[in-house]
């Protein structure tokens, strides 16, 4: 398998997909990259993250479609054109932008299915990028999944590295209801082994990164690089820890998370979003509720604070949970 960067396997998920199907579309603002300079030409970055580059030269403009810049009217166009028999993939430049177009998400998408009684489908994915550490401000760095997580009638995914990221979109794109995909800012340039051709990772199936004993440890998209060096330090002392990355929110993979904490009797649950109704409380309450007879130390969460993401660097630093907050709350839920 090549090396490749988490940009670039969703890059080349997008182009393998829009190989094989005519009817997938994507857009949002400067998909196709604009048009700029005194030419008028098209730069072709593929946005501010170059997830969509090269797209518009294989693809044409009716394919790639630069929007306005209204995420209502992306998520709206998205939506129809969903109904109307196509599988638009829509980005939003920041996930943090979500709440221009919840009515179009929660009100509309989500519940096609369910308000035409099985007679309409919506398959529609909408990109997000989040994620703090990046230095982008309170407005452009939140981690808002469990926001969406919330809803019924979406699919909730959050990958974790590059491997995942493309099997995950090319799932999403055939699924036929309303993905979420949330991509983190700070795992663009990650590398790692991916295939070349196309493969699909089903949703509700976590992955289990390591196996161990004393403690099950489950991380959320970035969150899993930072639990994985802490659970391998870990490992040199004789602790040993089950790592869980659940892929996806909703559905979720409740069954692999209780099985591990049958094992291990402990659980810490690692979440860059605010500790309030996240998707660490969700699991926490899951396993209190479902595994409670199993558990030998009360479940912990790692979370941010419940604050906005701070724009200085050194606070930004220190609001982004990381490695040693999961080694403190593991060692705590050891010492029961």
């Amino acid at each position: 398998m090549s090396q490749k960067s988490f940009r670039d396997a969703l890059n080349e998920a997008l182009h393998l997909e829009m190989e094989r199907d005519g009817s997938i579309i994507v857009l949002g603002e400067d998909v196709s990259g604009g048009a700029g300079g005194t030419s008028g030409q098209r730069e072709a970055s593929g946005g501010i993250f170059g997830v969509t580059k090269g797209l518009l030269p294989k693809f044409g403009a009716d394919r790639v479609i630069d929007t306005p810049i209204s995420e209502s009217a992306i998520i709206g166009a998205a939506g129809g054109a969903a109904l109307a028999g196509l599988r638009p993939v829509a980005e939003l430049m920041f996930a943090d932008f979500v709440g221009v177009s919840m009515d179009q998400i929660f009100n509309q998408m989500a519940k096609f299915r369910y308000m035409f009684g099985g007679k309409t489908r919506c398959p529609a994915v909408v990109r997000l990028a989040m994620g703090a550490g990046m230095n982008m401000g309170a407005q452009h760095s939140q981690s808002i999944y469990a926001l969406l997580t919330a809803v019924p009638g979406l699919k909730v995914v959050v990958p974790s590295n590059a491997y995942d990221a493309k099997g995950l979109l090319i799932q999403a794109i055939r699924d036929d209801d309303p993905v979420m995909f949330f991509e983190h800012k700070a795992l663009y340039p990650r590398k790692g082994e991916v295939p070349d051709g196309a493969y699909t990772i089903p949703f509700g199936e976590a992955n289990l990164l390591r196996e161990g004993e004393h403690v099950t440890v489950v991380a959320i998209g970035r969150m899993v690089v930072f639990a994985e060096k802490v659970v391998d330090a870990l490992a040199k002392e004789g602790i040993s820890c089950d790592l869980i990355d659940p892929r996806t929110t909703s559905p979720l993979d409740e069954e692999t998370i209780l099985e591990s904490v049958e094992n291990t009797g402990r659980l810490v649950v690692v979440d860059e979003s605010n500790p309030r109704c996240s998707v660490a409380a969700d699991i926490c309450a899951i396993v209190a509720a479902k595994g409670f007879h199993s558990l030998k130390a009360a479940p912990r969460a790692v979370t941010a604070p419940h604050t906005p993401v701070p724009f200085a660097r050194e606070l930004e630093r220190a609001y982004v949970p990381g490695p040693t907050q999961i080694e403190a709350a593991i060692r705590e839920v050891i010492k029961g």
